[in-house]
């Protein structure tokens, strides 16, 4: 059985489990590409995306008829310099290699998000003890770890809004106006496996945006679908769109 195969058994097991035992249940975080082959799959009951945050690219997926109405066994511990004014410059990569170091199952990380020199970490509850007693430096840097309850506001990456004019909605489309690529290169992105529409694998740019989509795009980044604003004397569609950067 590859990896593949036992990720699909696990997330079934866990679907199973939670409706003939009726309560909820949970996985490990997944990322994008494990978060498709969850959406592939025929499960008896339902289940829910969630990273912590709205937008959260990578994701716990609980199961259980009541689910939405559950606590998420996600913590997020903010990690910051002592003294920011001897810190080093430090970037998501930087956070993310102290916390490998350490030993730590990546399924147990969720996004890293880095404002103004500080990391706000979402990860498992059973994992934040060991993190904020065991996590002193991010590169040169002595940190401090603490829970916090929320992600604080000045931490929130909200998307800049723009209007981009496309022929249509078709996903290759957009993604070739956002980037400023050209519609050859735009398909060529979907052959390898780099657009996720909602954390499901797109196959085709033939595939049909709508209103309140979250697109990602592997090595370029993410952005959301707003509204049909207008169109233009060609018949052109102005679409308002959230560039995440």
């Amino acid at each position: 059985m590859n990896s593949d195969e036992l990720l699909k058994s696990r997330l079934e097991d866990l679907a199973r489990r939670a409706y003939e035992r009726n309560y909820c249940t949970f996985s490990d975080f997944l990322n994008l590409e494990e978060a498709s082959a969850l959406q592939s799959l025929k499960l008896p009951t339902e289940y829910v995306l969630f990273g912590g945050y709205d937008g959260a690219e990578r994701c716990v997926a609980g199961f259980g008829d009541e689910v939405a109405d559950s606590d998420f066994p996600i913590v997020c511990v903010e990690i910051a310099p002592l003294q920011q004014k001897f810190a080093d410059k430090l970037n998501h990569r930087d956070f993310l290699g102290s916390l490998m170091n350490l030993g730590i199952s990546r399924g147990t990380l969720g996004d890293i998000i880095v404002s103004s020199n500080v990391g706000y970490l979402f990860c498992l509850d059973s994992i934040s003890e060991y993190i904020t007693e065991s996590l002193t430096r991010v590169k040169h840097t002595t940190v401090s770890c603490r829970v916090v309850e929320t992600l604080p506001h000045c931490a929130m990456k909200e998307p800049q809004g723009k209007e981009i004019i496309v022929p249509s909605l078709r996903a290759d489309a957009v993604i070739s106006a956002i980037y400023h690529l050209s519609r050859s290169d735009a398909k060529s992105l979907f052959a390898q496996d780099k657009v996720f529409v909602n954390h499901k694998l797109i196959a085709g740019g033939a595939h049909m945006l709508k209103d309140g989509d979250t697109v990602s795009v592997r090595g370029y980044g993410k952005f959301a679908v707003h509204e049909i604003l207008r169109s233009t004397k060609k018949d052109r569609i102005v679409l308002a769109v959230g560039i995440y950067v």
